[in-house]
C-alpha cells in the first residue's frame, strides 16, 4: 500500500475548513447534519483526503444515530483501527489507512453479518454514485 503524506498547508488548500477539521484534526460533525447521513442511492464512499474506496452503499444501514453507518468496510486493508481514549471514553477510531484521515468510530452493535457499526463522518468522505 502506498501511503499518502502531504504538508499541512496542502491539506488545508485541498479540503474545505469543515473537512479539514474532521479529517485532519479528528473532529466530529453534528448528528443528522452531514451530507450523507440519509443518502440511499447506490455507489461508493471514498476518502475525502485521497479518494481511497472505503464503504459501499449496500453495506450502509440506518443506525438512527445521525451519521452514515456501515456494517463492513469495502476493503479492510483500506481502513485502520486505533484505540481512542479522548472525551473520557474508550472507543475504536477508524482512519483511512492510505492518508491517515480520521473517518469516525466503529462499535460492536451493528447488524449481521458482522455485528459492527462503522459510524463515519460525512465530511470524511466523497460519494461516487453508480
Amino acid at each position: 500500500m502506498n501511503k499518502i503524506s502531504k504538508p499541512d498547508a496542502q491539506w488545508r488548500a485541498e479540503l474545505t475548513p469543515e473537512e479539514y477539521a474532521v479529517a485532519r484534526l479528528k473532529g466530529t460533525e453534528r448528528p443528522f447534519t452531514g451530507r450523507y447521513w440519509d443518502t440511499t442511492e447506490p455507489g461508493i464512499y471514498r476518502c475525502v483526503g485521497c479518494g481511497t474506496p472505503l464503504f459501499a452503499s449496500d453495506t450502509k444501514f440506518d443506525a438512527g444515530c445521525g451519521w452514515p453507518s456501515y456494517f463492513e468496510a469495502l476493503d479492510p486493508a483500506n481502513v485502520r483501527e486505533e484505540t481512542d481514549t479522548t472525551h473520557g471514553m474508550v472507543r475504536t477510531e477508524v482512519l483511512c489507512n492510505v492518508c491517515d484521515s480520521h473517518l469516525g468510530h466503529v462499535f460492536p452493535d451493528g447488524p449481521p453479518p458482522t455485528g459492527r457499526r462503522y459510524c463515519i463522518n460525512s465530511l470524511s468522505m466523497k460519494f461516487e454514485p453508480k
